[in-house]
């Protein structure tokens, strides 16, 4: 498809973000990992539980393990007969006994309660009861967080640190996950030098290239760096085959708008075809995506801001949709702004904002002062990004939709 320039309509990212879920290729192939190899790989088998967790009944305290028969009255004294500490386990208590017990430690037979340390006295032999206690109280019991038999995960979900804890309290040693995605990084621009180099006229550092493949390394992808390419469509062209053979899905920096040295457009639609660009968002407008033979590609504005943010709220839900993730978006949320804006636009904007309190101590939105695509260090001073639809103005106080980066750089 050749989409021309000329009176392109710009697509709303709702309407964008569907079409691309929907017409990504899907990653093939699966791969064992240990545990300590798994967080941040999606399941491709659900989690089933093997065993009870707890898998004995155990004290939830340091106390007493007690028989509750036996505490008739408001102060009662026992016969201390042993001492129970975690990976032991006790003898039997008669009536009329207790034993020491630790947090973790299996109740002996005979006791259904444990008595905090804290409400009891120990004197000699013999603990008082200072304070009753029910049956059952602190008392953690066999499969009280997990059942044999019980689906603790599905296939689909994207592995957390709490996931792998999990895995491990059941006892996997390795899981089943997607394998990883290969992206080739693309960035192009004459003006464009590595760090390290000293910079002639004219020309800037390649900061794109560091912050996607950063981003990339977040989703535990694969990066092939394919360098800088020089604004010439042959090259490009080239470059874009290349990629095509070796990667899952090539990702471009600069190129992608209506400029005559803007060669990425043409190169694609050259050896493949283009199903998206140019977008209703602010910043960012100049996006696409479509295809390099089979290989699905993305183009991303050259602009700093523009490639994250691009990135963030585009690219990431779409190589994690490629996973076969089954909840690629981040989660928004809704905070009150804190400062006053200009109605919009045609564009949906994201604005860079920072999280501060109001006078009461709530959460509020505050704009970052410099909201150029070019002022990368925006981001640095951000905690997020405050959405406001087309033609909307902004009053203090007004409710926003607000995606935190912590729920786009995980």
């Amino acid at each position: 498809m050749n989409l021309s320039h000329k009176n392109h309509p710009l697509t709303p990212i709702d309407e964008a973000l569907e079409k691309l879920l929907i017409d990504l290729p899907r990653t093939e192939g699966t791969e064992l990992v240990t545990l300590a190899d798994a967080c941040g790989r999606v399941l491709t088998e659900r989690l089933v539980a093997s065993i009870n967790v707890p898998s004995h009944a155990n004290s939830a305290m340091d106390g007493y393990a007690v028989c509750t028969k036996d505490l008739a009255f408001e102060s009662t004294k026992l016969k201390v007969v042993q001492r129970i500490a975690a990976g032991q386990v006790g003898k039997r208590l008669s009536k009329g006994e207790a034993a020491r017990i630790f947090t973790g430690a299996s109740i002996p037979e005979g006791a259904n309660a444990v008595v905090m340390q804290e409400n009891c006295s120990l004197v000699g032999d013999e603990v008082e009861i200072l304070q009753m206690v029910e049956t059952g109280e602190n008392v953690r019991e066999v499969g009280e967080d997990i059942q044999v038999g019980e689906v603790l995960l599905h296939a689909g979900h994207r592995l957390r640190p709490q996931d792998i804890g999990l895995a491990a309290s059941i006892g996997l040693t390795k899981l089943s996950v997607q394998r990883n995605l290969t992206v080739a990084v693309i960035t192009t621009g004459n003006e464009l030098v590595l760090p390290g180099n000293e910079l002639r006229d004219g020309q800037i550092y390649n900061s794109n290239f560091f912050t996607l493949s950063t981003l990339l390394r977040l989703l535990n992808v694969d990066v092939i760096e394919l360098g800088i390419v020089e604004d010439n469509l042959v090259t490009t062209t080239q470059i874009l085959e290349e990629a095509a053979r070796v990667a899952d899905c090539i990702i471009s920096t600069g190129g992608v708008s209506v400029g005559e040295e803007d060669y990425v457009k043409a190169a694609v639609e050259s050896v493949g075809s283009l199903d998206l660009w140019k977008l209703a968002i602010k910043p960012g407008k100049p996006f696409a995506s479509g295809k390099v033979h089979n290989t699905q590609f993305f183009g991303l504005p050259g602009n700093p801001v523009s490639t994250f943010v691009t990135f963030v709220l585009l690219v990431r839900p779409c190589l994690l949709a490629m996973l076969g993730c089954s909840s690629p978006m981040a989660t928004l949320f809704q905070a009150q702004a804190a400062f006053d804006s200009d109605k919009s636009g045609e564009r949906q904007q994201y604005l860079r904002v920072y999280l501060g309190k109001d006078g009461k101590g709530r959460p509020e939105l505050k704009s970052c002062d410099n909201q150029s695509s070019g002022a990368g260090s925006s981001l640095c001073r951000a905690d997020g990004l405050a959405i406001i639809p087309p033609y909307t103005s902004v009053a203090r106080g007004d409710t926003l939709e607000f995606i935190p980066f912590s729920e786009l750089l995980t």
